[in-house]
């Protein structure tokens, strides 16, 4: 089909906005737009390229192949090119819209919303959204603008700034402790009851290492698993036996005494922290800014 003139830029970034959000409703709820609006442009432009984008049904709104090859190839395209007008006049930018952040949610709770609230008071204009999520979220489809991550990343499509390491540190309950007997060596952990944590890939290996060069390996059986670092906490401080956490989640329970670490001389492989971003060549003002700002809140 023959077109006279490329369809229109708004309209595009409708289209990515609708295919984006799963239907027209939440779509135009993001967009401060009219739903009828919307669906008027989004069918004009399907009206011009020839073909359908979407399968509309009663329940919700499915990407066809052809909207689907549409999407793969413009989304990416636009978010190079709202980063590049972000870009323009960098020393004038300053961060405005809505920045929206993921991170786990210990993480989010002691240390991202603190970070947060603080770049929010310095930049007024800004409207800030934290996702609190154990879960991998997809940015794109999500529209988030910066992910915490924690480990070791795998998603070669996304960028990172690293901000630090995290320490793994074996603790328990000083009760659970007296009653069980505390563990000296790594292998004495699999007689104890052990607190799996299911966000882990392996939740049930574990590789120490000391000075010296000396290595173990530990294989250990759960009597009781956790969907989140929270729940974790709580049986821990319960007295439900014995895991593994991240150093920044429990030493405030440490330093109180409410838990106890054990085999502090034995050491756990450490993790990288990164904020996530997805691979634009230009990211918007809100996010450099934030990545900046974020980075120095961390090493203080």
């Amino acid at each position: 089909m023959h077109r006279s003139k490329p369809p229109s830029l708004d309209r595009l970034r409708w289209f990515v906005a609708v295919a984006e959000a799963g239907g027209f409703t939440l779509a135009a709820d993001r967009l401060a737009t009219g739903k009828t609006q919307l669906s008027h442009h989004v069918a004009r432009l399907e009206r011009e390229l020839g073909g359908a984008l979407f399968t509309r049904t009663t329940r919700r709104v499915e990407l066809t192949d052809a909207g689907r090859r549409l999407y793969d190839t413009i989304a990416p395209l636009l978010r190079d090119l709202d980063g590049a007008l972000g870009g323009v006049d960098e020393a004038a930018s300053q961060p405005s819209g809505t920045l929206r952040i993921t991170a786990p949610t210990d993480y989010a709770a002691s240390v991202v919303g603190p970070a947060l609230a603080a770049f929010q008071r310095a930049h007024p204009r800004l409207v800030v959204e934290l996702v609190a999520s154990d879960d991998v979220l997809d940015l794109v489809g999500e529209r988030i603008d910066l992910a915490v991550r924690f480990g070791w990343l795998r998603d070669s499509s996304m960028r990172a700034v690293r901000l630090g390491e995290f320490a793994q540190w074996v603790v328990g309950s000083p009760a659970y402790f007296a009653e069980a007997g505390t563990p000296r060596r790594p292998n004495q952990l699999a007689a104890h009851r052990w607190i799996a944590l299911r966000l882990l890939r392996s939740p049930l290996t574990w590789r120490f290492a000391k000075a010296g060069g000396r290595s173990a390996t530990v294989r250990v059986r759960a009597t009781a698993q956790a969907n989140s670092p929270q729940a974790l906490l709580g049986l821990l401080r319960g007295g439900g036996g014995v895991s593994v956490i991240t150093d920044f989640a429990t030493e405030s329970d440490v330093a109180a005494g409410t838990l106890q670490r054990v085999l502090a001389d034995w050491q756990l492989p450490s993790g990288g922290i990164h904020l996530v971003y997805p691979a634009t060549r230009q990211p918007p003002a809100k996010v450099r800014h934030f990545i900046d700002f974020f980075r120095d809140h961390v090493a203080r």
